[in-house]
This record gives C-alpha cells, structure tokens and sequence, in this order.
C-alpha cells in the first residue's frame, strides 16, 4: 500500500479566534476548524511555543481523518517535528487508536511512518504564563471531583470544554465560573464518508485531541496548568491484539500523561504543566470523594449515549449500557441507596436484564467493554462487597453473580482488592505542594 496521509500546515487567525487545518486522503482534501474565544493575545498567538503547539494540534486532530483509510505512511510536508515529538506523533496514531484497530482486524503496531522535516530547537522560549488552571469538564463525575478538590485547594481555576452540551452545561452552571469553551467543527464530508462502504470508522482518543485544544487556549489566554481527571484505572486496557495491548481509554492512561506532559514542556520552554489530579485514586475512591458534595447529583452523567455529535437529547441516564452500570456499582457500595436511586431513577442491580453486563464489567464472562470503566477485579471488589451490604445484598444481580464472583476470585482476594481500591498511589505527577493539600482534604 503506498497511500500516504496528508497534513497541511494549520492556520490562525487572531482577528477571529479560528484555526483551521486541512488533510488529504485518497484525493480527498477536509477542512476542519476550531473557534477560540474572542480576545486572544496578538503577541501570545504569535509566539514561538503558540506556534508549535497549533502544528502540533494539526497532526493529533488529523486521527479522525487518518483512519477512513488507515494507510501506513503520514506525511507532514510543512511541519517540522523534533524526534520526541515524531515519537509522540506514531504513539498518537497507533496506541491512541489501538482500539480502531482492533476493532477493525487492522494490524499497524510498529508499522506506521511519519515523514516530516527535522525541527532540531530542543526546547521553546517560555512564555510567560499567570498562575491559573485549565480544567477540562467532561460532564461526569471525574471532573466535577477534581472541582471539589481544586475549590478546597485553594486553587484558582476555569472550567474548559470543546462543544459542550447536556451534562457538560448543566455542571458547568453548578460550577458558577466563567468558562473557556471552544468549538470544534469536523469536516462533514469526513463524517459522511466513515459511515459508507470503502472506508473505516471507530474510537480515537479524544482526550488527546481535547488536550491539545486546552493546551493552545493555554497559552493564548493565559494559563500555567492543565489539570486533568483521569484516575489510575484507566491504564488497564481491554484486550491483546496484534502484539499489544489496547486500551479504549489510552489517551487516559498515566504513559500517554507523561508523553504529552514533556511535549507540552518542551513545546512552552517548561512554562506549560499537565497532569490528571485523580491519578491516585480507584474509580471506587473517585466515587467515595463524588459522595462529599451533593450539589452536582442531578446535573452530570458519565453515560456515553448522552455524548453524540447531534448532542443530548434523553435522560441523563439510559440505564442500559456498561457505563450507566459500571458507576451505579461503584457508588452503590459508599452512597446512601435513595440518593442512588434518585440519581438514576432506577435500580440497576435489581433488573435481571442486566446481570450479563455486570458479569462481564466483573470478568465473569466476555472481555472488558470497550468503554471508560475501571479494572475489571476493581468492580468485582464492589460486587463483593454489595453481598455483604445491608442494602443490596438482596438485588437480584447481586444475587445471581455472588457464586461465581467468590468461586472465581475467593474472599480474600476480593477483600484486599476492595482496601487497594481505596488505597491512594503514589504514582503520579501532581505538583507535591498541591497533592499535599488535595490529600489532607480527600480522606
């Protein structure tokens, strides 16, 4: 195959806040733009570390266009890349679309080519950059955790997201701080083509692309941190192919965290900081801290039927996929069980339809879904735990699994899953001053 992927050089328009990049396959040319918000800093836009960042955002985005025909070579004629940054490049278009590739019986592991000129500056000039935040709001309860911890920090911050809707706009309401969004427009031709014969479709990682979004509204507007909320769980992937683990949350993933976050630094001479403040913490502890603060209950949703291109258009909460039972289980052994159930507005523990997703949430049967859930003995710990609980140990799936789930495991390796998962780790990346604050506040 000698078909190459194309892209362009980006362009930016102070005047208007619109960035705009073009990418070429198969003789055909999109076009795909982002609208900043007015008020953009002439000189900032024009920086040396702004620039580089707005090349750098040209090659992650081009992922959704890359993959109508996946071929083995990109080429980026007019953007020069360091060598950690070509790295960086082939780690985007192979891990971070591993699950693309899966999914679609496409083996590229180790095969991909990037040709674009030699950039040989180590590092850029910093700029200089107020103490502020950038936190990403995804709508769920991640993010509105990584509020609470942040307001009781002390630290200043914006809520940031890329075409909000639903969930995402009724939190950042709750929030009450002035937020800095950005639209995103694909190309439609793009979208219209992934769905017809001939071409390819499925997941790319969208946090890198969110990423890097934030991280030019970084610099443009003034901002020395990106703070993210990815927890530890999202480093375990889903399952082996071609040689390699993939991972449907890889851009998630504490490796991706710190490739990004020393591109980032390279890119702003050291001024920009990245990294995901959860990183300590299980999706179960994520979803003890959620229970401090009931303000958010009725507003966020972690349910992915609520995030489609055309935007939210029914319940919070649809109850039937492995999202929607994933949270439900992990908050049910630390939320009080009428809160729950107001929150979703049904028992999913109590509908027999629904053991199989459990089942498989729990490795009891099938392969972890391809979705942003925890480990697969993490739910199994919460499932456990369920059957010695005054409230749910009569639920029907609580019920129907509890044999399998100790004939599988046994008591006391689900026992010490369940302390590990409120055990905080070490291993990650926040500043120490901060995690020392956030940690006295989380216990």
């Amino acid at each position: 195959m000698t078909e190459q992927f194309r892209i362009e050089r980006p362009i930016f328009d102070p005047a208007t806040g619109r960035a705009s990049f073009a990418y070429g396959i198969a003789g055909l040319r999109f076009v795909e733009t982002l609208d900043l918000p007015a008020g953009a800093d002439a000189a900032a836009a024009a920086s040396p570390s702004f620039l580089k960042l707005l090349d750098l955002t040209a090659i992650v985005l081009g992922v959704s266009y890359f993959k109508l025909k996946a071929p083995f070579e990109i080429a980026a004629p007019d953007i020069a890349l360091s060598e950690a940054e070509r790295v960086f490049a082939i780690d985007v278009y192979e891990n971070g679309l591993g699950e693309f590739y899966a999914r679609n019986n496409l083996m590229r592991f180790g095969k991909l080519t990037i040709h674009a000129p030699l950039d040989d500056e180590a590092s850029r000039p910093a700029p200089t950059l107020p103490n502020r935040t950038l936190l990403p709001i995804g709508g769920g309860k991640d993010s509105l955790v990584s509020v609470d911890l942040l307001t009781h920090a002390g630290v200043e911050f914006s809520p940031f997201a890329v075409n909000p809707k639903g969930p995402i706009l009724t939190s950042v309401d709750k929030i009450g701080t002035p937020p800095v969004y950005v639209t995103r427009t694909l190309d439609a031709e793009m979208i219209r083509l992934g769905k017809e014969p001939g071409y390819y479709n499925g997941h790319v990682p969208s946090t890198a692309i969110n990423s890097m979004i934030a991280a030019l509204c970084a610099v443009l507007y003034g901002y020395n941190q990106i703070v993210l909320s990815n927890e530890r769980s999202a480093s375990e992937g889903n399952v082996e192919f071609d040689g390699r683990e993939t991972n449907h949350q890889y851009s998630k993933s504490l490796g991706f965290e710190l490739l990004i976050a020393s591109i980032l630094s390279d890119a702003t001479g050291g001024a920009l900081k990245y990294f995901s403040l959860l990183r300590p913490y299980s999706e179960a502890r994520i979803a003890s801290l959620f229970t401090h603060e009931t303000k958010f209950d009725h507003v966020f949703s972690s349910c992915n039927r609520n995030f489609r291109l055309t935007g939210n258009d029914g319940p919070l909460w649809c109850g039937e996929c492995p999202k929607c039972h994933f949270v439900f289980l992990i908050f049910a052994p630390f939320m009080a069980k009428d809160r729950l159930l107001s929150i979703f507005g049904k028992d999913l523990l109590d509908n027999p339809a629904n053991e199989g997703s459990f089942r498989e949430l729990a490795g009891l049967a099938g392969q972890k879904p391809w979705e942003c859930v925890g480990e697969i003995l993490e739910a199994a710990a919460c499932l456990y735990t369920l059957t010695r609980h005054a409230d749910w140990h009569e639920a029907a799936v609580v019920q129907a699994v509890k044999a399998d789930l100790l004939a599988q495991y046994g008591e006391p390796k689900l026992q010490l899953a369940m302390a590990e998962c409120l055990t905080d780790s070490h291993d990650h990346h926040i500043p120490p001053a901060l995690a020392a604050k956030v940690a006295a506040y989380a216990v």
